[in-house]
């Protein structure tokens, strides 16, 4: 009898151990500040891809305004910075629902944290890369969309950019009509045209550095480790 009490003492303390050890293991890896890190990565990405999408529509959309003023006709062709600064703020969204749908709440039972520091981690890593492409990108949109609506307003609203005659030697008047006959177009609408497409060409290639980002948050925040897991 006393041996099976001497056993029974071993095993209890064995269980105790055990558990003690691994409680210290899951308060190593599952902080109750994890859920801190992974809340910024929500954060992040919504807060950074949005000021990135206002960023690129206030800059482009203060010289489509002032564009429209002189050529009202060329607004809904140049608006286009504006739509593709406004999606930007979609890939945020996008990131920011989808990582805050993959953070879980402690056990209701227990009151143990299951959200481990690697998974916080990854969502961090996930948020602050969506946000900063965004944010970049929307910079570079901004910036390019300013100047081009207002170089593509410039070649159609018949403004001069060279006073002098000697400096003007080569530049044609603009105008929106084509010339009839067989008279060579001098109006300049060539030049319009090669802005214009030169400036959707440099978007586009802006518009990729907020994808690339998402692209890889995607990736990234599938990257999880429960305290749960065996």
């Amino acid at each position: 009898q006393r041996q099976a009490i001497d056993s029974k003492y071993w095993i209890t303390a064995i269980e105790i151990m055990a558990f003690a050890d691994l409680e210290t293991t899951y308060g190593n890896l599952c902080p109750s500040w994890a859920l801190s890190v992974g809340y910024m990565g929500v954060a992040s990405a919504a807060v950074l891809s949005n000021w990135g999408s206002a960023w690129g529509t206030w800059k482009s959309g203060v010289s489509l305004v002032n564009t429209g003023i002189r050529h009202p006709s060329s607004v809904m062709k140049n608006v286009i910075p504006v739509v593709m600064a406004g999606v930007i703020g979609i890939y945020g969204l996008i990131i920011a629902v989808i990582l805050a749908e993959s953070i879980p709440k402690p056990n209701t039972d227990t009151r143990v944290n299951v959200y481990s520091i690697y998974t916080g981690m990854a969502h961090l890593c996930a948020g602050l890369c969506c946000g900063l492409s965004g944010l970049a990108a929307g910079g570079c949109i901004g910036i390019v969309g300013e100047y081009g609506v207002r170089c593509v307003g410039y070649r159609a609203s018949n403004i001069t950019l060279f006073p002098n005659k000697t400096e003007s030697t080569g530049y044609s008047s603009i105008s929106d009509q084509d010339h009839g006959g067989d008279s060579e177009d001098l109006s300049g609408s060539d030049d319009q045209n090669k802005l214009f497409v030169g400036m959707l060409i440099m978007l586009i290639f802006s518009e990729a550095l907020a994808l690339y980002g998402l692209i890889v948050a995607l990736i990234v925040s599938q990257h999880s480790f429960s305290c749960g897991e065996s």
